[in-house]
C-alpha cells in the first residue's frame, strides 16, 4: 500500500461497551474492502484482530489492533479498542491518536456505561464522534427507541445519517438518507445493492432527511438565515458540500445503522468515513508540552511523529505505534527522542493488519504506522528532527487497585522483576513500586482482569511462577502515657563481659516523629556510649512492641545508668537500651494506629445513598458532598485505608460500573481495640511460626 495523501487517510477509533460489536464492525469492514477473504469472528477464535490468546481465551478485546482499510483512494485507519474498564488507559491513548471516534452501540443495550464514560473523554479530548447501532436485527431491538436513549444521553446533536428497512427479523438494509437511497447486501454475495427507497419507508425517510437538514443547515451562516426564513430547503449539493463542515464543528454527530454480522450498513459507513468524517490536517493537531499551542498535521513540515502506543512482543520485541504529524517517515531516517535526547534510527516502517506486520516505503503525516525495536521510546514521547517538539502527555486516570506479587522460586524475582517493567512500559495504567516498609512489590493495576491478564502473560512469556498475597497495610504503633523504666544487660562468660544500664524515659510526642534526649549527669554513662542508647532505642522502634509495626511519635529521654569500665561497650549498652525501652512501652499504653483515607468518590445521584452507606460500614466518615460534572455527586470521605483498599471492584459493584475516585492516605488514627486484637494475634502466630 503505497503512502497515501493527508487527505486521503481516516483515523476512526471504535469505542464503546464490550459487546456491542466493535470487533465484528471491524472484521465487516475488512471483508466488505476485499483485505481478508472471510468475515473474522470472536466467538470462535477466528478473529483477525482479536489475536492475543488472552482476548481468544477471553472473547474480548484487550489491546488496541490497527486495521489499515484500503477503501477506493482513502486508507481508513481502523483502531479496535478494548471496552473493559481495565483496559482504559490503552483506549484513551487510541482516541488521542484518531481524528474521529466512532461509538458502537448495541441497540437493544442502548448506550452502558463505558460508552458514556468515553464519551466524556471524547469530549473533553474535542474529538469529533459519531455512532453506529449495531445489532438492529436482534430481537426487541428498536431503533426509534434507541435513537430517544442516545438523544436523551447524549443530546440533540444527534442525527440518523442512515436508517432501517425493518428490525428485528424483518430486517433487511439501510436507507441511507444522505442520498436517499435503498442500500442491502444481498444473501448471495458481498456485493452492496443501491436502488430506489420502497415506497412504505419513504416518509420516514423523508423526515429523518429534514432533520439532518436542520442540523447541517448550521454550518453557513448566510444559508441557515435563508432556510429558517422557509425561503429554500437544503438541495442535494449543498447537503452534501456542508456534511463534512458541520461533522467537524460538531454541529451534527452522525448516527448509522446496521448489523455487523450480516454486513448490512457497513459498505455504506465506509463511503461516508471516506466521504464526510474529516481527516488528519482538517481536525488533527496535537498540543505541545512548552506552550499549550496546537502542533498541525502538516506533511509539508519536517518529520516528526507521536507514539501512543506500545507493546512488548515475546517474539519481535518492541513495537512503537506512531501516529506522523509532520513531514513523511521512511527507513533508515533518525530522529531524535525529546524526552530522552538520544537518536532513534527508523529500521523499519511498517503497518499492522491485527498481528500480521507489512513493510512499507514510507509514511505521510496524519497516518499510523508501527516501527520495531526502538531501542528507549516508549508511550508519550514524540520524535523529530531537532528534538525540540514534545506533546502534552495524555491525563490518564490512576491505577488504584494494589496487589503485593512475589515469584514462587525466590530464584526468578529479578526474571519477574524485568517482566513487570516491561509491563509497565507498555501501559501507563500500570505502576510498580517497591515498599521497603513491608518489603513488598506492589502492582497498582485498574482491577482485577488486568492483574489476571498480567499473570497469565507472566506465566506464558517467561515460564515464571508468581503468586499474589494480601498487600501489608502501614500500620503503625505509638504510646498514649509517659513511662519509666530500667534496661539492664549483664552478660559474663570468661574473660571480658558485656555490662550495660540505663533508665528510659518515654513520652507521647504526637506530629513530632521520633526525638531523642540526653538527660545524663555526672558521666554515670560516658558521652561516648549515649548515641549506641540512641540507636537500641530506634531499633527497638522499629520491630514494634503490639503487633510488629513500627513505633511513631515518641520522645525517649535517656537520664540515669552506670557502666564498667571493662565490660561496658556500644554492643552492651544498644541491647540494654531496647530491653529499657520495651519494659517503658509495655507501661506507656501502647496502641495500633491505622492509616487513614481521604476519598472523594464521584458517582451519579442515583447511586450516592448506596454509596454513603457502604463507606459507613467500612468506619468511614462522610465530610461532606458537592455537585460534579454532568450531574455526578461528589462524596467526600475519610475512612481506614486498610477498609478501601480494593475499593475499585467494589465501587463498580455498587455503581454498575460508573463510579470513579480518588484517594490519598493522610495521617494516622488509633485503632478499635477489635483491629488491634486481630493484628496482635497474627503477629503472635507468625512468630510462634519462626516468621
Amino acid at each position: 500500500m503505497a503512502a497515501p495523501a493527508t487527505e486521503h487517510v481516516r483515523n476512526i477509533v471504535l469505542v464503546g461497551q464490550d459487546g456491542a460489536g466493535k470487533t465484528s464492525l471491524a472484521e465487516a469492514m475488512l471483508y466488505v474492502s476485499g483485505k481478508t477473504p472471510r468475515m473474522g469472528t470472536t466467538h470462535d477464535g477466528k478473529s483477525y484482530l482479536d489475536y492475543d490468546p488472552e482476548e481468544i481465551k477471553r472473547k474480548f478485546t484487550i489491546n488496541t489492533s490497527v486495521a489499515p482499510i484500503p477503501y477506493k483512494d482513502f486508507k481508513i485507519n481502523v483502531l479496535d479498542t478494548s471496552g473493559h474498564p481495565d483496559f482504559i488507559g490503552d483506549t484513551l491513548a487510541s482516541m488521542q491518536a484518531s481524528e474521529m471516534a466512532l461509538f458502537v452501540v448495541d441497540a437493544v443495550a442502548g448506550p452502558q456505561v463505558m460508552t458514556t464514560r468515553l464519551w466524556r473523554e471524547a469530549e473533553k479530548m474535542d474529538l469529533s464522534r459519531a455512532v453506529y447501532i449495531n445489532h438492529i436485527d436482534r430481537e426487541n431491538a428498536n431503533f426509534d427507541t434507541a435513537m430517544a436513549t442516545l438523544h436523551a444521553r447524549f443530546g440533540t446533536r444527534l442525527g440518523a445519517v442512515t436508517i432501517p428497512m425493518g428490525v428485528d427479523k424483518d430486517f433487511q438494509g439501510v436507507i441511507d438518507v444522505i442520498r436517499m437511497k435503498a442500500r442491502y447486501h444481498s444473501a448471495q454475495g458481498t456485493e452492496e445493492v443501491v436502488e430506489d427507497i420502497p415506497e412504505e419507508y419513504k416518509e420516514t425517510a423523508l423526515a429523518a432527511r429534514d432533520k439532518l437538514c436542520d442540523l447541517v443547515a448550521e454550518a453557513d451562516d448566510e444559508l441557515m438565515m435563508k432556510y429558517l426564513d422557509g425561503e429554500e430547503q437544503l438541495t442535494q449539493e449543498e447537503l452534501e458540500s456542508l456534511l463534512d463542515k458541520a461533522i467537524a464543528q460538531e454541529l451534527i454527530i452522525p448516527v448509522f445503522v446496521g448489523s455487523t454480522i450480516i454486513m448490512q450498513g457497513v459498505q455504506n459507513l465506509m463511503e461516508d468515513i471516506a466521504t464526510y468524517f474529516p481527516h488528519p490536517r482538517s481536525h488533527g493537531g496535537f498540543k505541545q508540552m512548552s506552550d499549550g499551542v496546537t502542533i498541525p498535521i502538516d506533511e509539508t513540515k519536517r518529520p516528526s511523529a507521536f507514539v501512543f502506543k506500545t507493546i512488548s512482543d515475546p517474539f519481535v520485541g518492541r513495537l512503537s505505534f506512531l501516529k506522523v504529524l509532520s513531514g513523511y517517515l521512511e527507513p533508515g531516517l533518525e530522529l531524535i527522542n525529546a524526552r530522552t535526547g538520544k537518536k532513534e534510527r527508523l529500521g523499519k516502517i511498517q503497518v499492522m493488519m491485527g498481528k500480521e506486520p507489512m513493510d512499507v516505503k514510507s509514511a505521510k503525516a496524519g497516518d499510523i504506522i508501527v516501527v520495531p525495536k526502538l531501542a528507549d521510546t516508549r508511550n508519550g514521547d514524540t520524535l523529530s528532527v531537532e528534538g525540540d517538539i514534545a506533546i502534552q502527555p495524555l491525563d490518564l486516570p490512576e491505577p488504584l487497585y494494589p496487589v503485593a506479587i512475589e515469584a514462587v522460586n525466590k530464584n526468578e524475582e529479578d526474571k519477574l522483576g524485568t517482566f513487570l517493567s516491561r509491563a509497565a512500559e507498555a501501559d501507563p495504567t500500570i505502576k510498580i513500586t517497591r515498599d521497603e516498609q513491608t518489603h513488598q512489590t506492589i502492582l497498582h493495576a485498574m482491577g482485577e482482569t488486568q492483574v489476571d491478564m498480567l499473570m497469565s502473560r507472566l506465566k506464558e512469556q517467561t515460564g515464571v511462577d508468581a503468586k499474589l498475597v494480601p498487600v501489608r497495610i502501614p500500620y503503625r504503633e505509638t504510646i498514649r502515657k509517659p513511662a519509666e523504666a530500667q534496661g539492664r544487660h549483664k552478660k559474663q562468660t570468661g574473660g571480658a563481659g558485656q555490662f550495660g544500664d540505663c533508665w528510659l524515659r518515654l513520652t507521647p510526642n504526637p506530629g513530632g516523629g521520633y526525638e531523642f534526649v540526653d538527660e545524663i549527669k555526672g558521666g554515670v554513662i560516658p558521652n561516648g556510649l549515649i548515641p549506641a542508647v540512641d540507636k537500641g532505642v530506634q531499633e527497638a522502634m522499629a520491630e514494634g512492641f503490639l503487633a510488629g509495626y513500627p513505633m511513631v511519635d515518641i520522645k525517649c529521654a535517656v537520664f540515669d545508668g552506670s557502666y564498667h569500665s571493662v565490660d561496658s561497650n556500644e554492643m552492651a549498652f544498644k541491647t540494654a537500651a531496647r530491653i529499657g525501652f520495651r519494659a517503658a512501652a509495655e507501661k506507656a499504653n501502647p496502641v495500633v494506629l491505622e492509616p487513614m483515607a481521604t476519598m472523594n468518590i464521584t458517582v451519579g445521584e442515583e447511586y450516592a445513598g448506596a454509596v454513603m452507606g457502604d463507606i459507613s460500614t467500612r468506619r468511614g466518615r462522610i465530610i461532606g458532598t458537592d455537585a460534579g460534572e454532568a450531574g455526578d455527586t461528589v462524596i467526600m470521605v475519610r475512612v481506614p485505608y486498610a477498609e478501601v483498599i480494593e475499593y475499585t471492584k467494589d465501587l463498580r459493584s455498587l455503581t454498575r460500573g460508573s463510579g470513579s475516585y480518588t484517594i490519598q492516605i493522610e495521617g494516622y488514627e488509633e485503632a478499635p481495640h477489635d483491629v488491634t486484637k486481630k493484628l496482635v494475634e497474627e503477629y503472635e502466630a507468625a512468630r510462634a511460626q519462626g516468621n
